[in-house]
């Protein structure tokens, strides 16, 4: 055997022994996915038998797709839960773009520091508890001796309290806007990582011939982020079925309860609180397999208009 074939043996030894050395490291991460994630898919056999809670799930009756159709059996209630959910679902995807544009507009900051800041300010209400949340929104909004109520009466501008988060015209908007506030500056964390990861000679390449600020934005900026923008995208697309239960279970009352009753509550509130299991795993069902469909449309549509996709 030759030197060369020798080397050549040896480097493909190496190579060999380099895979294994990475998927020993990987292994431990695979089997927790398999446990955490997969496993536990074994519960969906809720669904088709009649569970009561001390009950094996083998003595437990089958009755096939009983509490499928019992999700559907009050078409009034479903549809007003889909409607609220996929509106404010929608809602919230027309504004998934504010978090890049804060982006932008932090990365143009001068003072580095001053950038800091901002970014740390606006990042802190996204860990800010719901019920905390709801405490400061409505101390400053739905009290009668609120700071709103307080402000636009010495303004002269009402003579009543008003109560935003009990007015069922305004309570898509209100619980988008709150939305978008707790979560806009973790958000555009995302957006930060993906400007700093643009290649900084572009910049200086349209600089040298003479592109402005706003230029450089529209033509380098912007198309830098898009990538990350349409994974996101395509994965709030997934997820239009899940807007949450916290909030809504908080911020809902009686006035609003209409509009937002999604379907997060809607689980809970026939299926958890009612002890009907079999019912809410169903139910959990259900969203999963309308989650994968719509990821699976959004990953489709995405190959067709740019030519490529996420998986």
């Amino acid at each position: 055997m030759t030197q060369t074939a020798v080397k050549q043996k040896k480097e493909l030894t190496g190579r060999q022994k380099k895979k294994i050395r990475l998927v020993l490291l990987l292994l431990p991460f695979m089997v927790m996915v398999a446990i955490f994630s997969y496993v536990p898919l074994f519960g969906w056999s809720y669904a088709f038998v009649e569970f009561s809670p001390g009950k094996s799930i083998f003595e437990s009756q089958f009755v096939g797709l009983k509490y499928f159709q019992r999700i559907f059996s009050n078409p009034k209630d479903f549809l007003m839960v889909m409607r609220n959910t996929l509106c404010i679902s929608f809602l919230n995807i027309c504004f998934s773009v504010l978090p890049a544009i804060f982006a932008i507009a932090i990365s143009q900051l001068k003072s580095k520091r001053y950038a800091k800041i901002v970014q740390t300010c606006t990042s802190i209400p996204n860990f800010i508890s719901w019920v905390l949340v709801y405490s400061i929104v409505f101390m400053l909004l739905s009290s009668e001796d609120s700071a709103l109520n307080i402000i636009l009466k010495n303004l002269g501008l009402i003579t009543e309290s008003v109560n935003p988060l009990g007015n069922v015209d305004h309570a898509w908007a209100m619980q988008v806007a709150i939305g978008v506030w707790k979560s806009l500056g973790y958000n555009a964390i995302i957006y930060l990582s993906a400007i700093t990861s643009i290649d900084q000679e572009l910049y200086q390449a349209a600089e040298v011939d003479g592109a402005n600020n706003w230029q450089k934005i529209l033509h380098i900026t912007v198309p830098g982020l898009l990538p990350t923008f349409f994974v996101l995208l395509m994965l709030a697309i997934s997820n239009m079925l899940s807007n949450g239960f916290e909030q809504f279970w908080l911020l809902g009352n009686g006035m609003t309860w209409d509009k937002l009753e999604v379907f997060d509550t809607y689980v809970y509130r026939l299926g958890i609180k009612n002890m009907e299991y079999s019912l809410a795993t169903a139910m959990g069902m259900f969203k999963s397999i309308v989650s994968i469909l719509l990821l699976t449309f959004a990953n489709w549509s995405s190959k067709k208009l740019r030519g490529e996709s996420i998986f």
